[in-house]
């Protein structure tokens, strides 16, 4: 749907950043005085009622989640922001981390109040550098302001830090386990569950982990109430969304739009993607980062919201959509998929770290011409074991991607059997003699 206003974005290029009167005076940190007058229960039902589901790529109900921590007893409880943003084509978390990152704040201490936290941590991709110095200097600016450290607002015993760690790049620190053992020094890789973080997180104690975004929504939920919010979306997902617009579109940046907005409005409107950059047309588009599913033309007034995407084998992942024009191979796209996760696969299980080396190859097979009848199969055959047996998310979704374009686009594939030509017009694969047949279109 169409929102008036910007809801998370409000403050953006009408603050500094860091100040936090500036952001008091724009109702900053009004979330936080709303909780301290609530029963945390209460605040636990406002935040069921909204229908936030998390923003970083799962989508699990944020009211369920934490409702689940705060069943689970214990003395201490760790609230850990995940800020390692590495899905290709996306980029929405680094504007509220950069722009608005008392904001960020505000949502990571009201958590802390909920459930008795004396410590939080966020965890920023090690390539943000300049913005983990900005973040720095906002908590700084609000432990100055009294809004963490001992005693925060007045309120006795209501003591809260945050600590800014650093990722080191690796792609597979996004997942909540695997982040959790960097920050405690260990190697970034997944742990096997159960136990759940919620159980046993960070240090073997409970822990929350939210991202970026559902921490930010959670202040404005308290402060306008769960009822706004939701009407921002639709019944079932409530709130706005911020989306990352890349590729071959006009306009390249980050967009704040009401769930149930379509995605021809999202790619082909020009207050958002502007259509094609190319003045080709859209070929497809990749949803949600790299393990996030292909969608198609025939698909495009798909409302955008959790529920009905999820139907038409499409999703909103971390709110990525890459636009690729007509002339992409997909084919060849896929296989710089797979590029990235033979690159970013941590090697702990067999079936990730040699699966995905295996099915690059097949692809690579395919892109120069060396494909041959049965690997069309083969290549379903493999994707669905590599996701089948893999440790951990990443390795459980390599395929997503590759499976959308075999369901959509088949003979795309097909068409590259023993050399034969592309059905692209102007593919990479055409150049450098890499597959003969193409030369020929």
């Amino acid at each position: 749907m169409e929102i008036q206003e910007s809801v998370l974005l409000r403050r953006v290029g009408r603050m500094d950043p860091v100040s936090v009167p500036e952001f008091e005076a724009l109702g900053g940190f009004s979330g936080i005085r709303k909780a301290l007058s609530m029963e945390k229960e209460e605040i636990l039902e406002e935040i069921s009622r909204s229908n936030l589901k998390g923003r970083g790529g799962a989508g699990y109900p944020a009211g369920r989640k934490w409702k689940s921590l705060y069943r689970i007893e214990g003395d201490t409880k760790y609230i850990v922001c995940n800020a390692d943003e590495g899905e290709p084509g996306t980029f929405k978390d680094r504007v509220l981390l950069e722009e608005t990152p008392l904001s960020v704040i505000e949502g990571m201490l009201i958590a802390g109040y909920v459930f008795g936290s004396k410590q939080g941590y966020i965890y920023i991709r090690g390539e943000y550098r300049r913005i983990q110095k900005i973040f720095e200097t906002a908590l700084q600016n609000a432990e100055d302001a009294g809004y963490l450290g001992k005693d925060i607002l007045g309120v006795p015993g209501f003591d809260y830090s945050i600590t800014v760690v650093s990722g080191g790049g690796a792609y597979v620190c996004g997942e909540n386990s695997a982040m959790l053992n960097s920050i405690e020094g260990k190697t970034g890789r997944p742990r096997i569950k159960p136990p759940h973080l919620a159980e046993v997180g960070l240090y073997g104690k409970p822990t929350l982990v939210n991202n970026v975004e559902t921490l930010c929504c959670v202040p404005i939920i308290l402060d306008e109430g769960s009822q706004k919010f939701l009407s921002y979306g639709t019944a079932e997902s409530g709130g706005t969304k911020l989306v990352s617009i890349s590729g071959h579109v006009k306009n390249r940046g980050v967009f704040e739009v009401g769930l149930g907005i379509s995605l021809r409005q999202l790619i082909m409107d020009e207050k958002y993607g502007g259509g094609t950059s190319t003045g080709r047309k859209p070929g497809f588009f990749h949803m949600g980062g790299q393990s996030g599913p292909i969608g198609f033309p025939e698909q495009l007034d798909t409302p955008y919201t959790y529920e009905t995407l999820a139907p038409k084998g499409l999703a909103v992942g971390s709110g990525a959509i890459v636009v690729l024009d007509d002339s992409v191979c997909i084919v060849e796209y896929i296989q710089k998929v797979f590029e990235f996760f033979v690159h970013e696969s941590c090697g702990k299980c067999t079936p990730c770290r040699l699966g995905t080396t295996r099915i690059l190859e097949l692809l690579t097979d395919f892109v120069e011409g060396r494909a041959k009848d049965g690997d069309v199969e083969r290549l379903e055959y493999m994707a669905r074991q590599v996701s089948q047996l893999s440790a951990c998310g990443l390795g459980q979704s390599v395929n997503v991607a590759l499976m959308s374009a075999l369901r959509h686009r088949r003979g795309d594939f097909e068409a590259h059997i023993n050399g034969g030509a592309c059905p692209a017009g102007a593919c990479a694969c055409h150049e450098n003699g890499r597959n003969k047949a193409c030369l020929t279109i």
